[in-house]
């Protein structure tokens, strides 16, 4: 029910919705609670007088309790985020060791790797928002140590949301951690051409899975599963894949999963040469190649509602010509988030931080859009909207 409160009757835990009297013309960005007293006495300061709440979504502990539970997704994002931050990290320093001993000749070590993948399996399995918002934040030049990195991140998420088995779902991450070893063994003027592959190059580029097969198949340790995930992640549905051109039923739901997690994650990286596309496109082109008898058309489908429409931790341009980060998603109205707006599009600046819940705003998403369109860095952005809590 919507009731009027004077500024004195406010507290803690209350909705507000708007201004209902006040002496300038301080506006409300969005409908939300009273997160705190601060709060309440800048709302003085503005000398708002009187103001409309809904009363059916107050909070209603005591105001110190109400404002420890109304901080405490601010505290959890802080620190699952620098958990994911931590793990990510660690994840590229095992995989560059990956990468120096497969180049050497040396065995690889898989203790490192079931430790790491694990330590990500659980994260997931506890914030699963946290570690693939950490797939937005990617360095230009590292393409090559972030992808086998992501691509076991988002195989875990798709596992989870299917409902594999955890012992599954470690084995594919390790498979996913390995799936690209072989690209230490490709010329570095062929892996890194800003440009197409000539039919040659392409030819050697495409050596590469058989290089990753032979390099896993030799590490001590390693599971079928892992390695059948691995060798299949090029292979198509309708044999026009590589290197052996398995085709239809010769593909298990695994390889499918694979092949598609590797291509989202290619799509939409960006590199040193290339910016990466937008989630909504990226799945349009996952929907095209499904429709060609390339990729599974219900793993396709599956894939998409378990990353989102509109993943955690994705740029948005709002109507209101505001860029905002998805905060919170919303499986009800998957295309009304919660969001961080931060920067005026018409102005060129960065505003004051402001939370909105766009299923109970007039405010909606036009697009999604990438950072570099609008010169600006997605790691400082998260970080300033995220890790500063």
């Amino acid at each position: 029910m919507l009731i009027e409160k004077e500024l004195a009757e406010l507290t803690v835990g209350h909705y507000v919705v708007k201004i209902i009297h006040q002496a300038n013309n301080f506006s409300l960005t969005a409908a939300g609670h009273i997160k705190s007293t601060a709060v309440i006495n800048h709302l003085k300061s503005k000398k708002v007088y009187c103001v409309l709440i809904d009363e059916s979504k107050t909070i209603t502990p005591s105001d110190t309790q109400a404002e420890s539970l109304l901080a405490k997704p601010s505290q959890n994002n802080v620190k699952e985020l620098k958990q994911a931050k931590e793990i990510f990290n660690q994840s590229k320093a095992i995989q560059q060791k990956l990468f120096n001993d497969a180049l050497s000749g040396s065995s690889l070590d898989l203790l490192p790797v079931i430790e790491i993948t694990n330590k990500s399996i659980d994260a997931i399995f506890n914030s699963p928002d946290s570690l693939a918002c950490m797939l937005n934040i990617r360095e230009k030049n590292e393409y090559l140590l972030e992808h086998s990195v992501a691509v076991a991140v988002y195989i875990t998420l798709f596992s989870r949301y299917l409902g594999l088995d955890r012992d599954i779902i470690e084995q594919l991450s390790i498979g996913a951690f390995l799936h690209d070893i072989g690209k230490i063994k490709i010329p570095d003027e062929i892996l890194n051409k800003p440009g197409k592959l000539t039919d040659d190059e392409f030819t050697i580029m495409k050596t590469h899975a058989n290089h990753s097969i032979d390099i896993i198949t030799a590490t001590a340790g390693v599971s079928a599963l892992s390695l059948e995930v691995a060798a299949l992640h090029h292979e198509k549905i309708n044999g026009s894949g590589y290197p052996f051109q398995v085709s239809g039923d010769g593909i298990s739901q695994y390889g499918r999963m694979i092949a598609i997690c590797d291509i989202f994650d290619a799509l939409t990286a960006t590199r040193v040469y290339k910016e990466g596309f937008t989630h909504g496109k990226s799945f349009a082109i996952l929907r095209e190649l499904a429709k060609k008898n390339q990729l599974d058309t219900n793993l396709v489908d599956q894939f998409i509602k378990c990353i989102g429409v509109f993943p955690i931790g994705s740029l948005v341009q709002l109507k209101s010509n505001k860029l905002a980060l998805v905060k919170v998603r919303n499986d009800k109205d998957p295309t009304n988030p919660q969001v961080h707006s931060f920067y005026s599009v018409k102005h060129h600046h960065f505003l004051n931080k402001q939370e909105i819940d766009l299923s109970m705003n007039d405010d909606f998403i036009v697009r999604g859009v990438r950072a570099e369109e609008f010169d600006l860095d997605m790691k400082q952005i998260i970080e300033m909207l995220l890790m500063e809590g």
